[in-house]
């Protein structure tokens, strides 16, 4: 897999808008979905998956239906910046199952991550485990979502 950028053609751009909004269906009806034949769109979605295009597939869960309703984001500012130190910090976090996704960011903080918990005592104990500990990390500042009116995993292409 490589980081190099991927022609794609028009087919390849139906096959993603179609996976991207349900991933689910069987290739016969990817198939009929974008004007190809099962083959061809058997060929092109491998060819897409090995490419590093299609990282995974997978479902979304509703947080609030399986009780993990609170949405945090996170600032994270490290007192030192060393590249290993910021690795080891990457590290601690994507042990972290409620860490959905960690980004670092320039300018500002450091780190930028986005946690899913059940409330606010599992948050608290999720920041006492992982950062009041942690000697490198400076700051902590979050924000609590209190109404999402956007999630989209969808990439435009």
């Amino acid at each position: 897999m490589s980081d190099d950028k991927i022609v794609l053609d028009e087919l390849d751009r139906r096959i993603l808008n179609a996976l991207q909004a349900d991933s689910s269906q069987t290739n016969n009806d990817l198939a009929l979905a974008v004007h190809a034949s099962p083959p061809t769109c058997l060929r092109r979605v491998k060819r897409l998956v090995d490419a590093g295009v299609i990282e995974r597939q997978v479902a979304i869960v509703s947080p609030q239906k399986i009780g993990a309703g609170l949405t945090a984001i996170v600032e994270i500012t490290l007192d030192n910046q060393a590249a290993e130190r910021q690795v080891e910090f990457e590290v601690l976090v994507a042990a972290e199952s409620a860490i959905l996704q960690c980004y670092r960011v320039s300018p500002g903080p450091d780190f930028v991550l986005m946690i899913q918990v059940a409330d606010m005592p599992a948050y608290n104990a999720l920041v006492h485990r992982l950062f009041a500990s942690h000697a490198n990390v400076r700051n902590v500042k979050s924000f609590f979502s209190i109404h999402r009116s956007k999630f989209e995993t969808r990439i435009a292409v």
